[in-house]
């Protein structure tokens, strides 16, 4: 059975008007949309999809769009593939003054495959070479920069201490360079300065003494630049604890870990009876190894434990004495 022509007519019109009514209210809605402010949306209604894209759920708003990759373009499936596709040379560093952005040339008078070059061209080569380590800085400025970095990284090989303090050094002295702290001072002393404050801040502590062995610069001048550039950089050291001296000491005295277990115990007894307060550090750890050493029936002398921590007997033998009285202990 068939509907009448009309009928059939007039449910086609009332579908149409549906549908356009329909439309008008998606037109409506992406006005409001439109409208609506990205700043005033609740963060948990917002997703990040994988592409990088943010998106606000409810009403399908994508906020941010267009995220830069900063990845590479290839792809690689292996470490070897990656190091042979990467076209990144070293990470640059605070500890060279260039912070390592520059190139140099080799020392070696090769070519590409390793063959020998002309006289010629070696006598170039040593002219291109001595006119690049000219070029390496451009002023007095970075030349001094250069040597003070060169002689944090001497110094610190020679004392044995990680990167991270070569770092935090190089870091220190561009700040006292910056700050204009070098004028009226050594290149030398002001470079050390900033390497004893780097140990100390890195918790691997090295005495003055330590310092100045590697220095070219007395004690007494490490100390005195230290406490300037300390004061004028804020840099808020906090005295150093004796018994991270400890281990390095009984190291080098090779003794068992049952006298460094007993020295840390006796600096902290004591400590906290306020028998360290305006004491050196490295003295009162020093006398701490030597009492340990001989309640563990592991004797060392005065004069040996005085070498490894670079104090007199006179400051060691004052230093147990308070110790052992504050322990309760009879010589």
């Amino acid at each position: 059975m068939t509907r009448p022509t009309r009928q059939r007519d007039h449910d086609r019109q009332r579908v149409g008007d549906e549908d356009a009514e329909e439309d008008e209210i998606d037109v409506e809605a992406i006005k409001d949309v439109d409208e609506l402010d990205p700043e005033d949306f609740d963060p948990e209604d917002l997703t990040r999809t994988a592409d990088g894209e943010l998106i606000h759920e409810e009403t399908g708003m994508i906020i941010e769009d267009e995220q830069i990759d900063p990845g590479p373009e290839w792809r690689a499936f292996n470490h070897s593939e990656r190091q042979e596709k990467s076209r990144v040379g070293a990470p640059t560093t605070k500890t060279m003054h260039d912070k390592g952005l520059t190139t140099t040339i080799d020392w070696k008078d090769k070519d590409a495959y390793g063959r020998s070059i002309s006289s010629k061209k070696r006598s170039q080569m040593h002219r291109l070479r001595k006119w690049q380590e000219r070029i390496r800085t451009k002023d007095a400025g970075e030349r001094n920069l250069q040597f003070a970095l060169s002689e944090i990284d001497r110094m610190a090989s020679a004392l044995g201490v990680p990167r991270s303090v070569r770092e935090v050094a190089s870091v220190i002295y561009r700040r006292a360079l910056n700050e204009d702290l070098i004028r009226g001072r050594s290149i030398e002393g002001v470079s050390t300065a900033a390497l004893y404050a780097a140990c100390r801040k890195e918790g691997i502590p090295r005495s003055l003494e330590e310092i100045s062995e590697v220095s070219r610069v007395d004690r007494k001048e490490i100390g005195r630049t230290y406490r300037y550039i300390s004061q004028e950089l804020g840099l808020e050291m906090r005295p150093v604890d004796p018994k991270k001296y400890v281990p390095r000491f009984s190291s080098e005295l090779e003794l068992s870990e049952e006298v460094q277990s007993k020295a840390n115990e006796i600096i902290e007894t004591t400590a906290e009876q306020g028998l360290l307060s305006g004491k050196s550090p490295t003295g009162y750890a020093a006398a701490a190894i030597y009492a340990a050493s001989l309640l563990c029936n592991e004797k060392k002398t005065q004069r040996e434990v005085a070498d490894v921590a670079q104090v007199t007997e006179v400051t060691i033998r004052n230093r147990y004495q308070e110790q052992i009285e504050a322990m309760g202990i009879h010589s």
